[in-house]
């Protein structure tokens, strides 16, 4: 029996903390004092320290969000300037296709004009429109060709053009050291 009478003493005693604390908390609150709560000075540090670290993740945060718009906004400026190089390169495959296609043709024609001058020749004729149709398809094979290497040197400008803002940010040009 002695066990219950112990923790009956126990238990009161408890309680009559617990009233204690209480009442000074109600008092506290009454008085208005410690921000009017039941807080204590630790736990009011505790949320002032909470509180700092939030805003610094906020900032933290608004960081991030502006370096991942700055990323975002870069990415599409080099998605444009790469969607505008091809489409050029493919301006430039089918002129160059265009003149390749000439070429050939001015080929076939002053082939089949050179079998004919050659067929003449053997069996001794000399025709004149034979040999006239044949300077004619090697001039237009000559033209033909020179078309070809346009739109070759089209491309190998372009190309320079593209690389000169690139070589001038990188470096002074030489002629201005001199």
């Amino acid at each position: 029996m002695s066990d219950i009478s112990e923790f009956e003493e126990r238990i009161t005693s408890a309680l009559e903390r617990i009233g204690r604390a209480v009442a000074v908390a109600e008092e506290r609150a009454a008085t208005g004092s410690e921000g009017g709560g039941i807080a204590s000075d630790e736990m009011e540090a505790e949320i002032g320290r909470l509180n700092e670290a939030l805003e610094t993740e906020k900032e933290t945060n608004a960081q991030l969000e502006e370096r991942v718009k700055a990323i975002h906004e870069k990415q599409n400026t080099h998605v444009a300037a790469l969607e505008a190089e091809v489409e050029t390169l493919r301006r430039q495959i089918y002129e160059l296709e265009g003149a390749m296609s000439g070429l050939r043709h001015a080929n076939d024609t002053l082939r089949a004009n050179n079998a004919a001058l050659r067929e003449a020749n053997a069996a001794g004729v000399g025709d004149p429109d034979l040999i006239n149709a044949g300077l004619a398809a090697d001039v237009q094979a000559l033209e033909s060709v020179r078309a070809t290497e346009r739109v070759e040197l089209d491309g190998v400008i372009a190309d320079l053009k593209a690389a000169l803002p690139k070589v001038g940010d990188a470096s002074t040009p030489a002629t201005e050291e001199m």
